[in-house]
């Protein structure tokens, strides 16, 4: 039965009610297990109309964030599924915000068809009745949508668990109101159906981050429908409707909302998505516990058409080698206004890329620690093929294109944008290298294993065209005629190849320090012996990463024999220590968000093909001998590297076939299980890899296999940047 807690009077029970002020509100309390899972309110005034709102505790109380509003109507009927057993303790009723006398009835059935037949029947006959239908609330409430998540799916229940945690964890913050709002969400409206619309305000109204205001930009749509809905939402004290006279585009409509904002943070939305719940409070607390930020992202749940989620873009910290090939920040992107509004806002005339554009200038001069990435999936975004950029792909391809040549020529370098591995995506090429490519030395660890090599330094001599580059083949103890052979025509053949032999036990380490010590060239390219040719530019493109700023390490795409990936980069954390992502997935497998098609940057490559710039080798100096002679070397090294600010790069474009280890010999042995134990004792002892979070990879995903999953959290995870704190 409903429960009044305050200002309200039954003058003629058990039907009519009277306000006696403006909050008045009902409460019914809900067993554990319950017989009827179906309740239905009816509400009704003889004059005027009401504004129900509903709000839902899980245990902490009623949250503004947890709270739904229909639209307003002199007559409702509100029906909700609470489930028959769950976490939800009560529902609070807030029948009108204003004094005066209402009819209010609350039931409860066991069928959904009897409850329906019950709304259907309050409603009837009445012209602009409200029917409200909400689906089980613990999938409702959390799921940062007016109707819940429609059919069920794994991605969805796992979003349900992370905004659980969310809720919970943001149930103590609290944010002192102010004159001015600390953010502004600026949203270009054009013809936009009434439920886009719905769902987007409803899921502003449910945030709680202290002063905040939606700013809807409407460019002259010719919608009668959507003039409507924008004349009634006007009167919101938190909305603000800007009303261009004219059509003049999405950039120029943005910038018109983005002059009208007065928060100091502003950020860019689209009138056909949502926005999760507990989003604005977890912006809020971030950008006030990072006072040196200058720009923030988060995650985002890719939905059709029906904001049912179809995938998760969890993304990895900021990397700008990755942002120069696709365009993975997206949405929920926060931006400082002063800094907006001082590089002009949006431009005309990237159409389809218009925020890939304000991308890259915004971000240009900002350093790793004045970008932050919060993984958390705080954006609903549609796609439902009806976007400009998705029915206009050619034109939005080309406008990316020319946003990232004036970018990078903006820094002094003179590039061109072709196609990644995907069309669509880019990749940037340095012209200055064309012309004035450095040396390399080539550093080949080898005993023995006649096939290996020869096919090796025959693929380098005759099937890679890079103009200038030594080979320095150490061994460690050959005695194989047919090698010893090899060498002696090879040398004789080749005055770019040197042997160095010197028997003694393998130790990797020992083998690239003593290549680098007699190496001539600028910069180090470490091999495997097992390595093979593919592309003939392999070794190009791995020099032309070096052009990307403090990169200092370069890995290739390796393959299998059987055209399987190998190594599309290296996981640090990974079964608490390090370890290859989507090994076995076909050779154009694209990877989260098309990734594995174009550059990035990771915090570790294998050793197997690793270019080292001499820059980063006279910073971070030797392998590791002693504690790393044959696993976990590179590694090491990576994350020494990582550690000292440089970029380790990942990409596919270089691209190998390894015969992995076919020549080291069995892990197997008693003598190499104590060797490869201590080294991955002396792993997790000098980098705390049990507990390390890979940036290039999500705080999301499980770290306890090459294909990562989502995993179950007890916890959010910490906003990042892509280097560590020192």
């Amino acid at each position: 039965m409903l429960e009044p807690i305050n200002d309200l009077a039954e003058i003629e029970p058990p039907v009519v009610w009277r306000s006696l002020g403006d909050d008045p509100r009902f409460v019914v309390r809900l067993p554990f297990i319950r017989e009827k899972r179906y309740l239905v309110f009816r509400l009704s005034v003889e004059e005027g109309t009401m504004e129900p709102q509903l709000y839902v505790n899980f245990g902490l109380g009623f949250k503004e964030r947890q709270s739904f509003n229909p639209r307003s109507s002199r007559r409702h009927a509100i029906l909700i599924d609470v489930g028959g057993i769950g976490t939800v303790r009560s529902i609070r009723l807030d029948p009108n915000n204003r004094p005066g006398d209402f009819t209010c009835h609350a039931d409860a059935f066991r069928s959904r068809a009897e409850a329906e037949a019950v709304a259907e029947a309050w409603c009837q006959g009445t012209p602009g009745a409200v029917r409200s239908k909400f689906g089980r609330l613990s999938r409702l409430i959390f799921s940062g949508l007016p109707f819940g998540f429609g059919k069920t799916n794994k991605l969805a229940q796992h979003l349900e668990e992370i905004y659980q945690l969310a809720a919970i964890e943001t149930a103590e913050l609290s944010f002192e109101p102010s004159q001015t709002p600390f953010l502004s969400l600026v949203v270009p409206v054009y013809n936009a159906p009434d439920r886009y619309l719905d769902e987007l305000l409803r899921s502003f109204r449910r945030q709680m981050a202290g002063t905040v205001e939606l700013i809807l930009s409407d460019d002259a749509s010719p919608s009668s429908t959507t003039q409507a809905w924008l004349d009634k939402t006007a009167a919101f004290e938190d909305v603000i409707v800007v009303r261009n006279p004219v059509n003049r585009g999405i950039a120029e409509t943005t910038n018109s909302g983005i002059a009208a904002a007065s928060g100091e943070w502003i950020a860019l939305l689209d009138h056909d998505d949502a926005i999760a719940p507990s989003a604005l409070a977890l912006i809020r607390a971030t950008i006030e516990r990072n006072p040196g930020v200058e720009f923030l992202y988060t995650d985002e749940v890719v939905t059709d058409g029906r904001l049912t989620p179809t995938s998760l873009m969890a993304k990895p910290a900021y990397d700008p080698v990755l942002l120069s090939g696709v365009n993975y920040i997206n949405h929920f992107s926060v931006y400082r206004a002063e800094r907006l509004r001082a590089i002009g806002g949006l431009r005309p005339g990237f159409e389809g890329s218009q925020d890939y554009d304000l991308l890259l200038r915004y971000l240009a001069d900002l350093t790793d620690n004045q970008v932050i990435h919060l993984p958390y999936p705080a954006y609903w975004w549609r796609r439902d093929g009806r976007t400009y950029s998705r029915q206009n792909m050619g034109p939005s391809t080309d406008s990316a294109r020319r946003a990232m040549k004036e970018a990078y020529g903006r820094r002094g370098d003179d590039v061109e944008i072709v196609p990644a591995l995907t069309d669509t995506l880019h990749k940037v090429e340095f012209l200055r290298l064309r012309d004035a490519l450095p040396k390399l030395s080539v550093i080949i660890p080898n005993k023995n294993g006649l096939p290996l090599i020869q096919r090796c330094l025959s693929d380098l001599m005759e099937k890679t065209d890079y103009p200038d580059f030594e080979v320095l083949i150490i061994d460690n103890g050959t005695t194989d005629p047919a090698v010893l052979s090899l060498y002696d025509q090879m040398t004789k053949r080749h005055d770019n190849i040197s042997v160095d032999i010197e028997p003694a036990k393998f130790n990797f380490s020992r083998a690239v320090n003593q290549g680098i010590a007699k190496a001539k060239g600028e910069h180090f390219l470490l091999l495997n012996n097992d390595i093979s040719v593919i592309d003939p530019s392999w070794m190009k493109e791995m020099v032309a990463c070096l052009a990307y700023e403090k990169a200092g390490i370069v890995g290739a795409k390796l393959l299998y024999p059987n055209d399987k990936i190998q190594h599309a980069g290296v996981i640090a954390g990974f079964g608490g220590l390090a370890g290859h992502w989507y090994l076995n997935r076909s050779a154009n497998f694209p990877g989260p968000m098309n990734r594995l098609h174009v550059r990035s940057s990771m915090s570790c490559v294998t050793g197997a093909a690793m270019l080292i710039s001499g820059d980063c080798h006279a910073q971070i100096g030797a392998f590791d001998e002693e504690n790393f002679p044959v696993a976990y070397n590179d590694v090491d090294y990576c994350l020494r590297a990582y550690r000292a600010g440089w970029r380790v790069i990942w990409t596919p474009f270089a691209c190998l076939h390894h015969h992995e280890s076919a020549t080291r010999g069995s892990e197997k042995s008693p003598e190499n299980k104590v060797r490869f134990e201590r080294e991955k004792d002396n792993l997790r002892r000098l980098h705390r890899t049990t507990h390390f979070v890979d940036p290039a990879s999500s705080p999301l995903h499980s770290r306890d296999r090459s294909n990562p999953e989502l995993q179950k959290l007890d916890h959010l995870p910490q906003a990042r940047h892509w280097l560590p704190k020192h």
